[in-house]
C-alpha cells in the first residue's frame, strides 16, 4: 500500500503542480475565461487514464495464464522504464517547471481553446497513464486490489490538497529536495517491480531459470504474514527469488540509485534565481497568482 501511496502522491503532485501553475498564470494575466479549457483537458486526461487501467484489467482476463504472465512481465519493464525516466526528468526540471509551462501556455493562448485543452491534457495525461500502469502491476502482484487502490487514492488525494495549498500560497517547500527523496524511494520500488516482472516472464516460459532459487526464507518471512505482506506491498519483496531476479534487481538498483543521488546541478540550475531554488517555481507562481487575484 505504501508504494502505491507514494506513486499516487508523486505522480499526482506532478499533475497538481502543473495544473496549479497553469491556473495561476491564467488568473494572474487576466485570462480567467480560459480556465474551462484547462479543466476540460484535465478531465479528458483523467478519463483516458481510467480507460487505460480498465483495458489492462479487463482486456487480459480471458487470456491464458502464460499470456497473462507474459503481458504482465513486459508491462512491468515498461512501467519501470517510465518511472525511471520520470524521476530523473522531474529532479532535473523541478526548479524550471514554471518557466517551461509559461512558455507552453503563452503559445497555447495564441493558438486558441484547442491548444489549451491539449496543453492540460498532455501535462496531466502522462502522469495518469503511468499511475494506471504501475498500480495495475501492483494489484496483480498483490492478488488483491483493495490495498493498492486505497493507497493510490490516498496519495492522489494528498497531492490534490498539496496542489491547492500551493495555489493559495499557504505552502512552501523545496520541491527539488522533495522530488529527490521521493525519487530515490521510487527507484527502490521500481527495482522490486522489475524483479517481479522478470519472475512473470519466467513463469510464462519466456525467460529460463524459474527453478533456480537464490534463497528461500519463506519459513522466516511467510508471504501471508503481516510483515511479509507489508514487504511485498512496499518493495515487491519475494522470499524465494530466482538468481535472475536477484541479479536484475541489483543491476538496476545499485547503478540507478547511485546515478540519481549523485547527479550534480547543471550550470543552468546553479544560475537559477533564488526564488526558484528555495520557494520553488510552482510555489512562487501560485503565491503570486493568489496575491494578485486578491487585489
Amino acid at each position: 500500500m505504501f508504494s502505491n501511496y507514494l506513486i499516487g502522491l508523486r505522480e499526482g503532485l506532478e499533475a497538481s503542480l502543473v495544473v496549479c501553475i497553469l491556473v495561476a498564470y491564467l488568473v494572474r494575466t487576466g485570462n480567467r475565461d480560459k480556465l474551462p479549457p484547462i479543466w476540460l483537458g484535465v478531465g479528458i486526461a483523467a478519463g483516458v487514464s481510467l480507460a487505460f487501467g480498465a483495458a489492462l484489467e479487463f482486456g487480459t482476463q480471458e487470456l491464458t495464464f502464460q499470456a497473462q504472465e507474459a503481458i504482465g512481465g513486459s508491462l512491468s519493464i515498461v512501467a519501470v522504464a517510465l518511472v525511471t525516466w520520470m524521476v530523473f526528468w522531474m529532479k532535473r526540471t523541478a526548479r524550471h517547471l514554471r518557466a517551461e509551462l509559461h512558455g507552453k501556455l503563452d503559445a497555447a493562448l495564441a493558438m486558441g481553446t484547442g491548444a489549451l485543452v491539449t496543453t492540460a491534457f498532455l501535462a496531466v495525461g502522462r502522469e495518469g497513464i503511468e499511475t494506471s500502469l504501475f498500480v495495475w502491476r501492483s494489484v496483480k502482484a498483490a492478488g488483491d486490489g483493495a490495498g493498492p487502490l486505497a493507497g493510490v487514492l490516498l496519495g492522489i488525494g494528498t497531492s490534490v490538497l498539496l496542489g491547492y495549498l500551493f495555489y493559495r500560497g499557504a505552502l512552501r517547500i523545496d520541491l527539488a529536495k522533495f522530488f529527490t527523496w521521493t525519487g530515490g524511494m521510487l527507484v527502490v520500488v521500481a527495482a522490486g517491480v522489475l524483479a517481479y516482472g522478470v519472475h512473470d516472464l519466467q513463469e510464462a516460459d519466456f525467460v529460463p531459470g524459474l527453478r533456480d532459487k537464490a534463497f528461500d526464507i519463506s519459513a522466516t518471512i511467510p508471504p501471508d504474514s503481516w510483515y511479509g505482506t507489508l514487504l511485498k506491498g512496499t518493495f515487491n519483496f519475494q522470499p524465494d527469488p530466482t538468481w535472475l531476479q536477484v541479479a536484475v534487481w541489483a543491476l538496476y538498483l545499485v547503478p540507478t540509485l547511485a546515478l540519481f543521488l549523485g547527479r550534480k546541478p547543471s550550470a543552468r540550475t546553479a544560475a537559477a534565481p533564488a526564488a526558484g531554488t528555495t520557494a520553488t517555481g510552482a510555489g512562487a507562481a501560485a503565491t503570486g497568482a493568489a496575491a494578485e487575484s486578491g487585489n
